[in-house]
C-alpha cells in the first residue's frame, strides 16, 4: 500500500545511520548490557514496588533508557518523545516501531526505585568497568559539564513552597498527593545569548544576554575526552552550584590530567 514503510525501507534507514557513525550502535557493540541484569533485579527487589498497573518493563531496557538520559540530558517527558521519534534510540533499546515505549512516569518510577535501593552509583560504576574491560580506558583528559533538565512546573501555594524548602511535607497533603508532587526539583536561571534587531537592517542586530527561569534538575557528567564516553554522572536540583559537584565528577583513573570545564567550576579550591 502506498505511503506505508516496508521492511527494506527500515533496513535502509538503519544502514544509513550506521554509515553516518551512530554512536549508540558503537556503545551497544562495546558494552554487554546483560551484565547489568543481575544487579538490577537484586536492586529492584530491595526498592519499593507499587501494586497494580501494567506489568513491569525489562529492567535492562529501563537501565539503557537511563543511559540515554545521561548521554543526551533528557527529562522523562523528553525521553519518552525521543524514543518514539528517533530510530537510533529504538535500535539501541531493541524496540520496534510497533513496540510499546515506557512513558515518562514509568521511567521516573524505575529511577526512584533504584535511588531508594542505593543502586544508581554502583550501576554506573559497573558501566565504567565494562568500558574498561573492552579496552576503552579513560585517557586524553576529561570534560565536565552540566545541563538543566526541565521538569513539570508545580502549582503550590506559598505555604506549601515554604514547607518543601524546609524539607517538610505540607500537613494537608494526602499520601496520594505526595506521590504526585515533585519535591526535589528547584528553580534556576539559565543564561543564553540572542540577537535583537533594531530597525530594518538585520546586520545591525546586537547580541544580548537572556536570563531564562528554569524549573527542574541538573545532569552533571564527566566525559572521557578521547572516546566521548560518560565516566562519571550525578544528578542534582537545578539550583545546585556546579563547582561543588566537581570533586564527585573527576575521574582519577584518567591517564591524562587535563580537565575541560566552564567558569562555573572554577574556584581556588577546585583548581587546587
Amino acid at each position: 500500500m502506498a505511503g506505508q514503510p516496508g521492511f527494506f525501507d527500515l533496513s535502509d534507514r538503519y544502514e544509513a545511520l550506521s554509515a553516518a557513525g551512530d554512536p549508540l550502535e558503537r556503545l551497544s557493540a562495546v558494552v554487554d548490557f546483560e551484565l547489568f541484569r543481575g544487579p538490577l533485579v537484586a536492586a529492584l527487589r530491595r526498592g519499593p514496588r507499587n501494586k497494580g498497573g501494567r506489568p513491569p518493563f525489562d529492567p535492562v531496557l529501563m537501565f539503557k533508557i537511563l543511559v540515554l538520559q545521561a548521554l543526551y540530558s533528557l527529562s522523562d517527558e523528553a525521553t519518552e518523545f525521543q524514543i518514539k521519534d528517533r530510530l537510533s534510540f529504538q535500535r539501541f533499546l531493541g524496540v520496534g516501531l510497533e513496540g510499546t515505549v515506557p512513558d515518562a512516569t514509568t521511567v521516573w518510577l524505575f529511577r526512584e526505585r533504584l535511588v531508594t535501593a542505593k543502586a544508581i552509583d554502583r550501576l554506573f560504576a559497573r558501566f565504567d568497568v565494562a568500558l574498561k574491560d573492552q579496552g576503552y580506558l579513560a585517557m586524553g583528559g576529561q570534560i565536565i559539564d552540566a545541563t538543566v533538565v526541565p521538569a513539570p512546573k508545580q502549582r503550590n501555594t506559598q505555604e506549601e513552597k515554604t514547607a518543601i524548602k524546609e524539607g517538610r511535607i505540607p500537613k494537608e497533603w494526602t499520601p496520594a498527593k505526595v506521590r504526585q508532587k515533585d519535591r526535589d526539583a528547584r528553580w534556576s536561571i539559565k543564561y543564553s545569548k540572542a540577537k535583537v534587531q533594531e530597525g530594518a537592517d538585520p546586520r545591525a542586530a546586537k547580541p544580548v544576554d537572556l536570563a531564562i527561569p528554569m524549573f527542574g534538575y541538573k545532569n552533571h557528567i564527566g566525559i572521557d575526552r578521547a572516546h566521548g564516553l560518560i565516566r562519571t554522572w550525578d544528578v542534582s536540583a537545578a539550583n545546585a552550584h556546579d563547582g561543588a559537584r566537581l570533586p564527585d565528577l573527576i575521574s582519577k583513573d584518567n591517564t591524562a590530567s587535563g580537565v575541560w570545564a566552564d567558569t562555573a567550576y572554577r574556584s581556588k579550591k577546585n583548581e587546587a
